[in-house]
């Protein structure tokens, strides 16, 4: 690997330029990415959270299991961990950019052919197509901001993290409507593979701009990645913070209910929750970036999660809105997860591969927390248990995350991995 020049601490560029990034880019060509990358986040969470809220009306329609919709649930977690984990490799043999189109034509395709499925088999097969483009749109989006825009880091994170965070949204609140409106639920679920055609057609416009490699240094990959300890930090972090999340989407609806909430005022609650996603994608990224540390972001959002936390374990209704509040500024650590994979490495190699190792993996850890948060209340029939879960996993985010947060380089961690070998 070339030798890096030493930055000023106080720059707020995350890397050096190389060839083939945003200086040699025509600036219309620039822009025409920018609205692809937004574009193309608006879809990465959209063949998710478009089910999860006429599930009934899916399973009923198609005679599903009960093991099958265990099995549909579960399919984002493990699609996001094999796709995810393979893309540093697809990247570089196919460009980035190739490889985005070809994402985003399977999560279109997928989305349009399962709402037409007969049979439960096909609708979870088709599913696993689509979900197979959001694994590796997520994945790839902060190494194409690193690539492009290396010196707008901080904004054009904030371009993706939003525009995912609006798709997530939009699926969830606008997918019950449209299908009590319409009475189809296969319409209702279908619909969001136009928002995937569109994110298509910039990314065919912008092939012709992707950079060509340089041919400098060895491959990048999840392996090489875990031989460090910033990558198992990253792992941690982002797996951490996806139980909570998981744990809050999946059960915070469900525990207010439990403690004499009604219905519709739950789901209110959880859609808040959601909600406190946009501001959060809006503001954050570009205070991260301007920090070499990020350890202060860590230990706000941990603080955040805790006082929300204990607001629940001790008076869940008296203060909802405030607790729920706390807890929608602590999943900010989210936004600080993706942004840490650019301002924790010098190329977009390196973001792609660290961004691969931690939500491959990640995702899996976060797949698993909603299940034992569930097992625990069914176990001790209350809600005590489960969030003391709860606030040990905001623990171990503490520890990893103070850990993740100082100002570190991947490419210099391998570099010094190698020196020694």
């Amino acid at each position: 690997m070339s030798a890096v020049p030493v930055r000023n601490p106080s720059s707020r560029n995350t890397s050096p330029t190389r060839p083939g990034t945003s200086s040699r880019t025509p600036r219309k060509a620039l822009l025409l990415v920018a609205v692809a990358i937004a574009l193309a986040a608006l879809n990465l969470r959209t063949a998710i959270t478009s089910v999860g809220p006429v599930l009934d009306e899916v399973t009923h329609g198609l005679g599903m299991t009960a093991v099958g919709a265990g099995v549909l649930t579960t399919l984002p977690v493990l699609c996001f961990a094999l796709f995810g984990g393979l893309t540093p490799l697809l990247a570089r043999r196919l460009g980035s950019h190739h490889l985005l189109v070809y994402a985003l034509t399977a999560l279109t395709i997928g989305l349009t052919l399962r709402a037409l499925a007969p049979e439960p088999v096909l609708f979870l097969t088709l599913s696993a197509v689509a979900l197979s483009g959001g694994a590796i749109g997520n994945v790839i989006l902060p190494a194409l901001v690193k690539q492009h825009f290396p010196h707008r880091v901080g904004l054009m994170t904030t371009v993706y993290t939003t525009g995912l965070a609006l798709g997530t949204a939009i699926a969830a609140a606008a997918t019950v409507p449209m299908e009590q409106a319409t009475g189809q639920w296969r319409l209702a679920i279908g619909v969001y593979a136009l928002f995937g055609l569109a994110a298509v057609l910039p990314w065919l416009l912008a092939l012709r701009h992707e950079p060509t490699s340089n041919g400098e240094g060895p491959a990048l990959g999840v392996r090489r990645v875990l031989s460090t300890g910033l990558g198992w930090q990253g792992v941690l972090y982002f797996g951490t913070q996806s139980t909570i999340a998981y744990i809050m989407f999946g059960w915070f609806a469900q525990m207010l209910r439990d403690q004499g909430m009604d219905a519709q005022s739950a789901g209110v609650m959880l859609a808040y929750l959601t909600a406190l996603g946009i501001p959060m994608s809006l503001v954050l990224p570009a205070l991260i970036v301007r920090v070499r540390d990020q350890r202060p972001f860590v230990v706000l959002f941990v603080l955040s999660y805790t006082i929300g936390f204990l607001g629940l374990w001790s008076s869940p209704l008296a203060g909802t809105w405030v607790w729920t509040t706390f807890i929608g500024v602590g999943m900010g650590s989210f936004v600080l997860a993706l942004t840490i994979f650019a301002v924790r490495t010098r190329t977009a190699e390196g973001t792609a591969a660290m961004s691969a190792s931690s939500q491959s993996l990640g995702y899996l850890l976060g797949g698993v927390g909603p299940f034992l948060f569930g097992l625990l209340h069914e176990l001790t029939g209350g809600w005590h248990a489960p969030l003391a879960m709860v606030m040990g996993i905001v623990a171990l985010n503490l520890v990893v995350g103070l850990l993740v947060g100082r100002p570190r380089y991947l490419e210099d961690a391998i570099a010094e991995q190698d020196a020694r070998a």
